[in-house]
């Protein structure tokens, strides 16, 4: 699933009022058989959004949803930016917690903090995430509670956010991640470009070093 461009782009909010959302909530463990990076989209906070217990295989359209939880709610169903509370990702590492965002169709996720790995497996993967300060989190929170339909704005190129209300609030972005996301690019991808550099070293490595090369004879 290569990662598509993400410029700027305004969409409905969902919060998910809760800290140090772990990984295996996003994603539990009995899924992680698979390396595919489709199909966790319908488990996504699988234990939180369902009331009966699921396993691989299962129907998951035919689950019991559980009305209390945020996204069965009508109101976030088209939501595309997440907003959620400090210490978002804690826990193991597994890409597919990214995986699982991204195909639900979150675009971007909001937070004061997320932990390290799962913000390294979102850069790779092209899901934005957006640091703000625990304030302004907070008033996110109140303007989403308020009002039906919420929807923020951001700008990846200028790095801003913008509420409906249209206060703008800047986040950082390391360069090169930011650059992955303007192009649409994962790691592989980024490295692909610079295809032709790679296949003229190894063409005159395989020149100097043969033996290097076996299977260049």
């Amino acid at each position: 699933m290569p990662a598509s461009a993400v410029t700027r782009f305004s969409a409905c909010v969902a919060p998910l009022d809760r800290p140090n959302v772990d990984t295996d909530a996003i994603v539990p463990k009995q899924y992680l058989k698979s390396i595919r990076r489709t199909g966790f989209g319908a488990v996504l906070f699988d234990e939180w959004r369902y009331l009966d217990a699921g396993e691989p295989g299962d129907d998951h359209g035919k689950r019991r949803q559980n009305p209390d939880f945020v996204l069965n709610q009508s109101r976030y169903r088209n939501a595309r930016i997440l907003l959620t509370r400090e210490n978002f990702g804690c826990g193991s590492s597994r890409e597919h917690a990214v995986w699982a965002l991204q195909e639900y169709g979150f675009r971007a996720v909001v937070a004061p903090s997320f932990a390290d790995i799962f913000a390294t497996n979102a850069d790779n993967n092209g899901l934005l995430l957006i640091r703000l300060e625990v304030a302004v989190v907070e008033s996110l929170f109140a303007g989403v509670q308020a009002q039906q339909g919420y929807s923020l704005t951001v700008d990846v190129s200028q790095q801003r956010l913008v509420d409906p209300a249209g206060h703008e609030h800047s986040f950082a972005l390391d360069a090169v991640v930011r650059r992955r996301l303007l192009h649409g690019l994962d790691r592989i991808g980024e490295i692909l470009r610079h295809r032709e550099v790679i296949r003229a070293y190894e063409q005159r490595r395989s020149v100097q070093v043969p033996w290097l090369f076996p299977d260049a004879t």
